[in-house]
């Protein structure tokens, strides 16, 4: 099982290597941002989108946080303003660094029970499984980010966690 330290550290690591893409993604226009280069979600765009949309998704069920107001298939589509997606990811990554500082190692202990929309119907699991599911959704989409902008020309930061200063 995760423990306090592994949330917290995370969230510094979801916090670093989003301040990284962004940085880079700023660089190129938005047409080369809405491009589509293959990817599971088609552009760097459509990618950022969904994943703020996820956040805020196990945010809200996690902490409370409002959830956003669009479904599944519009996860991509949440944010049409680069500089609005950019704002969002700022301020979500402050919400999932203070709620990671401020939590109760307990709270990890226990199952969450929610209505799945994308399953359609009442789900439970272990929090630190959902947890470590969470962050893992974020790296592995970040991950087609970063090869995204890779491709366009930009040079995104290392993504090793080993290299982050904690």
């Amino acid at each position: 099982m995760i423990d306090k330290s592994y949330v917290v550290a995370m969230a510094a690591y979801n916090a670093w290597q989003n301040e990284s893409l962004y940085r880079c993604a700023s660089q190129i226009g938005g047409a080369e941002r809405r491009k589509d280069r293959g990817a599971f979600f088609s552009s760097i765009h459509a990618t950022l989108n969904h994943i703020l949309w996820a956040d805020m998704s196990w945010m809200s069920r996690f902490a409370g946080t409002p959830a956003p107001t669009v479904a599944p298939p519009q996860s991509t589509s949440m944010f049409s303003k680069f500089s609005e997606l950019q704002t969002k990811r700022v301020e979500m990554d402050g919400v999932i660094q203070t709620w990671a500082a401020d939590l109760d190692p307990e709270w990890l202990k226990s199952d969450l029970h929610w209505f799945s929309g994308l399953l359609k119907k009442d789900v439970s699991k272990a929090k630190w499984i959902l947890l470590t599911h969470f962050f893992n959704h974020q790296t592995h989409h970040r991950g087609q980010v970063h090869a995204m902008l890779t491709a366009a020309g930009t040079k995104p930061d290392d993504t090793d966690l080993m290299l982050m200063d904690i």
